[in-house]
């Protein structure tokens, strides 16, 4: 086995295996609270007791957003090598966008996981420092659309959609799962698209950003599940026509 289908079998491998764990971790979501019950319409007050009651629960829950981005960017580039071999220049860029979104996507996901904590202790305290810790942690709500923090994962979800756009038309293969994956991905860029040019034309609501970009990112999951049957076809076929050849 040569060196390429050794990698070939590797990024698939690595890809399934992304896929797998970016499911478990939306399971989990489901059961971790992200913020103060309330989110955009908690008190600062509120949201401050809140966090310093609930800091270890709060950063397990941000750990695991870490963790699933971490594996939707696995899967990301497990996409961006199937179409490698039909058009690598927009399997190069794709990659290249799936890495800024990766930057835009830890920053404020550490800060969750880091900083907020600690600024929350800092208030209920009344400790050194208070007085800055306060309006940093409103500058810092996970919660308010147009908020420093928020902004940081809504251009990584903007990356995402421009992720979409480049690898839809290559990935659309011979498979019924690359073919799911592929227009499901597509029509995430699309959507997402769509809905940052009627924000900007003032058409949507701040309490309605999030419902309404992250209701397209649900789209996201069906390609997960699409790409696992794509990877797991990667790997079984691989090994079969290396098998199959003549010796």
């Amino acid at each position: 086995m040569n060196a390429t289908m050794t990698l070939d079998l590797q990024i698939n491998r690595f890809g399934f295996w992304s896929a797998v764990v970016a499911i478990a971790t939306a399971v989990i979501t489901f059961f971790i609270p992200l913020d103060v019950p309330g989110g955009y319409t908690a008190e600062h007050a509120d949201r401050v007791a809140w966090l310093s009651a609930n800091s270890g629960t709060f950063i397990l829950g941000w750990i695991n957003q870490i963790v699933a981005m971490l594996s939707l960017s696995g899967v990301f580039f497990g996409m961006a090598w199937q179409i490698a071999t039909r058009n690598p220049l927009r399997a190069i860029i794709a990659a290249m966008v799936v890495l800024i979104s990766v930057v835009a996507f830890i920053i404020p996901k550490f800060i969750a996981v880091w900083t907020i904590p600690l600024l929350a202790q800092v208030i209920s305290n009344g400790a050194v420092g208070a007085e800055l810790a306060d309006p940093l942690l409103r500058l810092l709500n996970v919660s308010i659309p147009f908020s420093l923090y928020t902004s940081f994962d809504y251009l990584g979800f903007w990356l995402y959609a421009v992720f979409g756009l480049l690898v839809a038309g290559p990935l659309y293969g011979e498979n019924m799962s690359a073919k799911i994956a592929a227009v499901t991905i597509g029509l995430f860029g699309l959507v997402y698209h769509g809905l940052l040019a009627t924000l900007l034309l003032g058409a949507i609501a701040p309490p309605d950003i999030e419902s309404s970009f992250l209701g397209a990112s649900g789209l996201l999951l069906i390609v997960v599940v699409a790409m696992i049957v794509s990877f797991r076809r990667g790997l079984v076929a691989r090994p079969l026509a290396t098998s199959n050849k003549p010796q």
